[in-house]
This record gives structure tokens, sequence and C-alpha cells, in this order.
């Protein structure tokens, strides 16, 4: 959906030809070397005529692409504005001044001169000189030429008219810039041309630069311009009111290739005066200022010849728009000061924005200074403001058949202040991008345009999903565990159908080669299955994960688990439902059964008995096992009588315990005392007190004990034991 908005007349006009280039931009082709003069390059104080090119006034007012009218648009460029003079596509030239100041021939180039009467008595300008001749060609035999050659009262000088040559390298004893001047100075000087030029070359280097070589990509050369100067000044002392002539030269030497140029400063060809001049930050226009966005700049500049003294420069601010109500007031007063060493001062007109629309409004600043001829040059700069820019984003509406997860989103903006940078509502960004669309219906995505100002745009683009095809069901049959018996079966919507529908399964696993076209899918494993339904004008795709019937947990109970043999075991099942179950009770008998019954075994032997029970669900299988422990049964041997008489037949008493591990016993007489006790398995009693030097009288004792063995079966018994000494031996 497209939204309108008004537009100025002076706004889109400038923003048909807005610009936020790198490089430097070419301006007004149709520019003749007339108007190059009169309207960019003479500031205050100048008055010329009898302007010729290449020594033709006719062409001097014709176009050439020659000389032509530039801006630095955002790029580097240390000089926003003014004229071009270079030797791409410029005719044959024959000059007498440019010979003298190389030392091969002259080809073709451009050379414009013109009379004029300074209002003050000195004249100045500001250039900056490139060429594709650096830094292949330095201190080579092309080396390309310009010059500023003055001529006129008080100038005696070595060129044509006794002029002189302005454009020399500064501080020098009149050196002409050039390429063997002026350049890196680290290139070797094999043939002794840069020496030649200059003893001095190698320190003038502090003039040179490579910094402009992108800001030069649109300036017709081959190749481009690899290297500059930096800004530099022109100067020469004048008389007030005389008649003066001036030469401003440049040519390629020894051949037509590798083209040079110089970039002559707007405004900057002046004498006396103070000059005023406004500069906006944008390349969008040159001469138009916008609310909330753009700001401009006042320079007021004096010859840099008149730098010693203070100057007051009282100035004018009218127009139609208000200060400080459009823009807030340029300085506390109406006036401005040089101190000395100073030769400009920058003011700044940065709009204000009001939300009100009034349309363009001009701004005028007007000056006046009084020249050391004693004449008053009065300057003044004008530049406009217009409202905020409004812009067109527009968003282009889709209708698809089939949902998607990459529909392709457009927007574009016209107007406003480019680059624009887009954000959609979806969290998306750029003016081409994807949005994903699934349900049936419209679905909106809100895309905001922000251009270089800050300044936002919106609008929305819909999406209408009209997609009838889709899938109702998807059924799956478990297969059994481990078993390749399972089977997936998928449902369309029939009424949605266009044309004859096709099914396709896949899987397992969604790139596994593995499928087939069908709506039922049978023998299958468990794992992942992609089901698709493709008529004539859509695919919709959808999946399932074909179950297995889980494996049977294996397990039972033993009772008991430890005992003397022979030991008799009941073994109940407690595992899952399964096809079978295998026992293996560890002494040698096993058992296959396909229900949970319960199993008996028999342990005869002590030891260890590990039995295992592993239950069967297809190609499953799950494992429980238990340990039986089978001990030797517990025992005594009890005697009713002995005889403690040393005769070493017969003379303990003891109950000869085995397999027990713990013994209690306690022995008492017949009035109830103890005579005995123990925990030792082995006991021996003598028939004394304790086993001491007392001895028990013959007759008849009470004993009871409890025998226990390691795994915790326990005898206790009591009785009677006869002692009986007789004789001693």
């Amino acid at each position: 959906m497209k939204k309108q908005f008004l537009l100025t007349c002076i706004a889109a006009l400038l923003m048909v030809s807005s610009t936020f280039s790198q490089q430097i931009n070419l301006v007004n082709p149709t520019m003749t070397p007339v108007q190059a003069v009169e309207d960019v390059l003479l500031g205050a104080g100048i008055n010329a005529f009898n302007i010729t090119y290449n020594g033709s006034a006719v062409n001097a007012n014709t176009a050439q692409q020659s000389v032509r009218q530039f801006n630095n648009g955002t790029s580097n460029f240390p000089i926003s504005q003014g004229v071009l003079l270079n030797t791409n596509s410029a005719p044959a030239v024959t000059d007498a001044d440019l010979q003298a100041i190389t030392t091969s021939n002259p080809t073709n180039g451009v050379v414009i001169e013109f009379d004029f009467v300074p209002s003050g008595d000195t004249l100045s300008f500001n250039y900056v000189f490139a060429s594709a001749e650096y830094t292949s060609f330095t201190c080579s035999n092309y080396n390309d030429v310009f010059g500023f050659f003055i001529s006129g009262p008080g100038i005696n000088g070595p060129y044509s008219n006794n002029a002189i040559n302005i454009a020399t390298v500064p501080n020098s004893a009149n050196i002409p810039v050039g390429i063997n001047t002026v350049n890196n100075g680290t290139n070797a000087d094999i043939s002794g041309n840069c020496a030649a030029a200059d003893p001095n070359w190698q320190a003038n280097n502090v003039y040179f630069t490579t910094s402009y070589t992108a800001a030069f990509a649109n300036i017709p050369s081959s190749p481009s311009y690899n290297g500059s100067t930096v800004v530099l000044p022109a100067n020469s002392g004048l008389t007030c009111g005389d008649t003066f002539h001036i030469k401003m030269a440049i040519s390629n030497v020894s051949d037509t290739g590798f083209d040079s140029g110089v970039f002559l400063e707007a405004n900057s060809f002046s004498s006396g005066g103070v000059d005023i001049s406004i500069e906006t930050n944008t390349a969008a226009s040159d001469s138009l200022l916008f609310e909330g966005c753009t700001e401009g700049t006042v320079h007021f500049t004096r010859p840099p010849n008149q730098t010693s003294d203070t100057l007051i420069i009282y100035f004018d601010v009218t127009g139609t728009a208000t200060q400080g109500t459009d823009f807030p007031n340029l300085a506390p007063g109406d006036s401005v000061v040089f101190y000395p060493g100073q030769d400009s001062i920058v003011l700044t007109i940065n709009p204000i924005n009001d939300n009100t629309f009034e349309g363009p409004e001009s701004v005028i600043i007007s000056a006046y200074s009084v020249t050391a001829c004693g004449d008053t040059v009065y300057s003044e700069g004008i530049i406009w403001i217009d409202d905020e820019p409004y812009s067109t984003v527009t968003s282009i509406d889709t209708t698809l058949l089939c949902a998607n997860d990459s529909v392709p989103l457009w927007a574009t903006t016209e107007g406003g202040f480019p680059p624009y940078t887009y954000s959609w509502s979806n969290g998306e960004t750029g003016a081409n991008t994807f949005g994903s669309v699934w349900d049936n219906g419209m679905t909106e995505f809100i895309v905001t345009s922000t251009d270089a100002c800050g300044f936002e745009y919106v609008d929305t683009a819909r999406v209408q999903l009209n997609q009838t095809l889709k899938i109702d069901s998807l059924v799956q049959y478990p297969a059994n565990c481990g078993m390749a018996d399972g089977a997936v079966v998928g449902y369309g919507h029939q009424p949605g159908y266009t044309g004859t529908p096709v099914f396709t399964w896949q899987g397992p696993g969604a790139n596994n080669p593995s499928q087939v076209s069908a709506s039922a899918w049978p023998n299958k494993p468990s794992g992942w299955y992609y089901f698709t339904i493709t008529d004539d004008v859509c695919s919709v795709t959808d999946s399932i994960f074909l179950e297995q019937n889980p494996p049977p947990t294996a397990s039972f109970d033993a009772d008991p688990e430890m005992g003397a043999a022979p030991l008799d075991v009941t073994f109940t099942n407690t595992s899952d439902p399964a096809s079978s179950y295998e026992w293996d009770f560890g002494n040698g008998q096993t058992a296959s059964v396909n229900d949970l019954s319960t199993q008996y075994s028999t342990y005869l032997e002590e030891g260890t008995y590990t039995v295992t029970l592993t239950t069967v669900e297809g190609a499953c299988t799950d494992q429980a096992s238990k340990v039986i422990t089978v001990l030797l049964p517990l025992n005594y041997d009890m005697p009713n009588g002995f005889t403690p008489n040393g005769d070493n037949q017969n003379d303990y008493f003891t109950i000869n315990a085995q397999n027990a591990m713990a013994l209690e016993i306690v022995i008492l007489n017949r009035w109830g005392n103890v005579v005995f006790e123990s925990s030792d398995v082995d006991f021996k009693w003598n028939g004394n007190v304790d086993n001491g030097d007392v001895e028990c009288a013959d007759g008849v004792y009470f004993y009871k004990f409890k025998l226990t063995n390691s795994s915790g079966e326990e005898i206790e018994e009591h009785g009677f034991v006869h002692l009986f000494r007789g004789e001693k031996k």
C-alpha cells in the first residue's frame, strides 16, 4: 500500500538530484567558461571582462567538458565547491608560458584568460592540483604543468606581457607547482628531473597528499587521479582601480594520457573585501536547508595579506525567514570581529523544526568592508530554508496460495534524504527481505523507512494467504519393540485438492532417502516420518513420530535369598508382560515359560548362585538378577556327662557346634548359681567355676545355650549334664 505526502516544488526538484556520494560530484554540465568565472569563481572586489577559452571568446560562451563546476558531496575533499579545469577531452593547446615552465611540449589542455579591475590592492584564491601521473611518473619527462600568470601595472615578470606565475610552491623562490616539484618525496630521481625542477623537491612533500584519491572517482580521467596537493593559496599584490590580466592554464605534457586537473575554490578569486559564502552540510543541495535536518555555515573570509590587523565586519540578516524563530540568532550582535592572524569566521544556521508548513523562506546575509583602496565592498550570501521533507515509502502487497516461511517483502522510498534504512515489524531489516505466512487470511508487515536525517515514513505490506490444500491428520500404529512392523497413515482435506493430489512419505529421518508415494506406509520401524501432499498449485508437509511398544522390564522376588542347604527357594515373577520369560537359576537348572508363573528351585550345596530372568518382547529383551547364598546346616553334639579327672578322657564339657558363627551358653548348679558362661563357639568347661581353680562338686548341672549361623539361623537348647570326677590319676 502506498501513502502519498505533499512535496513542495522546490523540494521535489532537489530530492530528484540528491546524493550522498562519497566522491566529488561534477554538476551543471551546461555551464560555460564565462559562467564558471562570473558565477562561481569570482568573489568580492573583482570585476572581470574579456573572458576567453583557449584564445576564443566564442568558445568561452559554449559549454566545455574540460571546464566543470563541482561540489565535494560528502567526501573528505577540502574544497566544498568551485571550478575544475581538467585535461581530459581538452583540445590541443599552444602556450608559450606553459612551455616555459616545463622541459617538454604541452599537448592538450585548458587556457582561460580574462581582464579584471580589483577594488583592493591584493588578489588571492585557493586551489588544489591533482593528477593521474602521481606516483608512477614522478620525476619523469611526463610532467603535466599548470600556471596562474598575472600581468598588469607594477608587475614585471619573465612571462608574456611581463607576467608572473603565482601558482608556486609556498616559501620558495617562485618554483612552479607541478608533478616534479610537489610529490611524496620518496621516488627515485633517476633522471634528475625533480632535482632540476627544484633542488628542495623532497622537502615539498608536506604539500602532497593521497588522502583524496577516493573522492576523485567521478572525475573523468584515465586512470583516476592518484595524488594531489593540499589546498594552496595563490596571491599577488595589485594597485587599486587598474586593469590586470590573468591566465589560468593547465596542459598534458609529451602525451595526451594520464590527465591532470586543478580545482579552484568558489568565490575565492577576490580582492580586498570580506567574502561571504553559505554552505550546507549535505550534497542534496548547495542552496537549501531543511528544518530538523540539514544545517548551513556562513563563512566570512578576508584576504590572507590583511590578517595583521583587527577588523570589524557589520552584517545584516534579512529575508523571509525570521532570525530567532526559524533559526537561532547567528551572533550576539550585528557584527563579527577578525583578530590579528585570523582570516575566517564561521557562523551556523541551524533551522528549527516548528512542524508548521510555511514553504521555502530565504535567509540573506549582507556585509560591507572598506578596502585598502578606500572602496566600500559589499558582500552578500543567500540560502533557503524549507519545511521538513515529506517522502513516500511504498511496500508491495502479495497474494499467496501456499504457506511459506520466505515470502519476499519489498519497500522503496522517494523523497527525503538518502540513504534509507528499513525496519520491519517481524524484526527483519533492509529494503528487500522475507517474512513468514502460515495462517489463511491477511498477514500485515509494517515497514518503517528512516532517511539520513532520522525522518521516518511508514507503510504496510499486506500478504493474503488463500491456501485450500491441507493435511487433516496423521495416524501411527506402533511397531513391536525393535521390529519393523509399524505403520503410518496420512489423511488430506479432500475438498481442498486442486487437481490430483500426490501423497509422499519419507523417513525415518528428514534426510533419509527411503520414501514411498502412498497415503499409508506399513512395515516400518520406529522414527520420524514426513508426509507431503502435492496438488497442482501447492505442497504441504507434516510429520509424525512412529512409536514402538516399550521393552518389558524384568524383575522378580526370591524367598529366601539365603539359607542352609538344602535350601528351597520360591521365585515370584514381577516383570512387565512379555512374550516369553527365560529363567537361569544358577545351579544348572533353567526354565522357559510364556507367563508370569511362580518358579521353584532347590540348592543342595554351599555357595552363591546368580539367578537371571530374561524377558523377551519382539526384538527387545531385559534382564534382572539376584544372588542366592547357601550355607551348611547348623548342628551340635550334646554329651550328657563328663569326667574332669585328668585322664584325658572325657575331661571337658562342650557341645561341638558345627557351622555356627556365634554362641551364648550359661551353666547353673542346682541352686541356680552360675558356675560357667561363654560366647566362644569352641568353649570347653573343665568342671571348675569359670574354668578357674575352684572345683565344682560332682552332681547334675543345668545348661542353656543359643547357636547362630551366618544367615541368622538360630538354635536354642537347654538340658542337664552329669559331672563325675571319680578317682584322679
